[in-house]
């Protein structure tokens, strides 16, 4: 029996089950769609699924986290500007991609596979390079 493949979708909003998985175009899986996505829309949960599963297959990592909070309190009447305070302040992407790396580190495990889905030229970026980086030093230290 083939072990299932698991991807951690990390993004608070984009749906990757909405319009038959069109998000799921971003899976580092290519084309395929042989694999059980779990969808995670904080730091906070991606942190808690993998604590509690262990390092899943493939990841796909959103830069900017917390908008879903923004808009909620902005619709329950928060100041724009406060909320999007907060929504500064949560935990990103990058973040999440930096706690991978220290568990991957701790348990001498690879880094999955991932693809970054973030609008955002620059967190996709900063995802990016930090992920090559360590990548690079695993190499020079397997040698």
């Amino acid at each position: 029996m083939e072990k299932i493949k698991y991807l951690l979708f990390l993004d608070d909003i984009r749906d990757p089950f909405e319009n038959d998985g069109e998000w799921l175009v971003f899976s580092p899986f290519g084309g395929t769609r042989d694999f059980q996505t779990i969808w995670v829309k904080s730091y906070e949960e991606f942190i808690k699924w993998i604590k509690e599963n262990g390092l899943p297959d493939g990841i796909c990592f959103d830069h900017d986290l917390g908008e879903d909070i923004a808009i909620e309190m902005v619709s329950n009447g928060t100041n724009k500007k406060v909320a999007r305070k907060i929504k500064k302040e949560a935990p990103s992407g990058f973040d999440c991609a930096k706690w991978v790396i220290e568990y991957c580190m701790d348990n001498e495990l690879d880094f999955p596979k991932y693809n970054i889905q973030s609008a955002n030229p620059v967190g996709k970026d900063n995802i990016n390079g930090i992920i090559q980086s360590y990548r690079k030093f695993k190499d020079r230290e397997d040698v």
